[in-house]
């Protein structure tokens, strides 16, 4: 059992599942041809997430790591009339990819992409009194994820979803030696969700296309 299998598996459940169209791979295609790394979600979590975010019956989105819009696509196509979807990314190169590829989906009257550092956008979100949000979706620099995590809580509400993605790191989170910072992050992370009064969760291992990782699945309860 290994990589080739769980490709296949991938590509079996997808075929007969997932039902990704023109706009999703077109956005894959600009996402190689921009020279971006391949580090999106797999189509199957792409449809979890959409899925996810219609069980929440969430209004409202924030996403953090956008880089060319290929979840943005799958979150923003769950939201019913009215509703709105942020997304911050840090690289300009990565924010006119994504806002290309949002525009060719028809979404790009959904979704609102924020340009700058995500720890410099986060306030202003608060500022403006942009939430609360029905779901959150964390998929950007590992280290910087228990910052995230925290600016997650203020900006959601009771009954909020916050999920945050690449958290086993090819199993390398289980070191309490690791000097990695991304390992550092995704246990700082998961150990402040654990003692969270305002938040209980569970972690998903995953194995697929994209190798061996995971995702973390909270709810704000009070």
């Amino acid at each position: 059992m290994g990589q080739q299998i769980w490709t296949a598996v991938d590509d079996y459940f997808n075929d007969l599942l997932v039902g990704e169209d023109d706009a999703l791979r077109a956005a894959l295609a600009d996402t190689a041809a921009a020279g971006l790394p391949a580090i999106q979600v797999a189509p199957n979590q792409g449809k979890l997430l959409h899925l996810l975010a219609r069980v929440q019956g969430a209004r409202t989105v924030l996403e953090i790591g956008t880089l060319a819009g290929y979840s943005t696509i799958w979150l923003a196509r769950a939201l019913p009339e009215g509703g709105r979807l942020v997304t911050l990314e840090a690289d300009e190169h990565c924010a006119a990819v994504a806002a290309a590829n949002i525009a060719r989906a028809g979404l790009d009257h959904v979704v609102d992409i924020r340009v700058g550092k995500a720890l410099d956008t986060l306030p202003l979100l608060e500022q403006e009194g942009a939430g609360p949000f029905d779901l959150v979706f964390i998929d950007a620099d590992k280290p910087a994820n228990p910052d995230y995590l925290d600016w997650s809580l203020r900006l959601t509400r009771p009954g909020s979803v916050i999920i945050g993605d690449n958290v086993v790191r090819d199993g390398a989170v289980t070191d309490p030696t690791s000097t990695d910072p991304r390992v550092l992050g995704v246990r700082r992370f998961t150990e402040l969700i654990a003692g969270h009064p305002r938040l209980t969760a569970t972690t998903v291992q995953t194995v697929g296309e994209k190798g061996y990782d995971g995702f973390t699945l909270a709810l704000v309860t009070a």
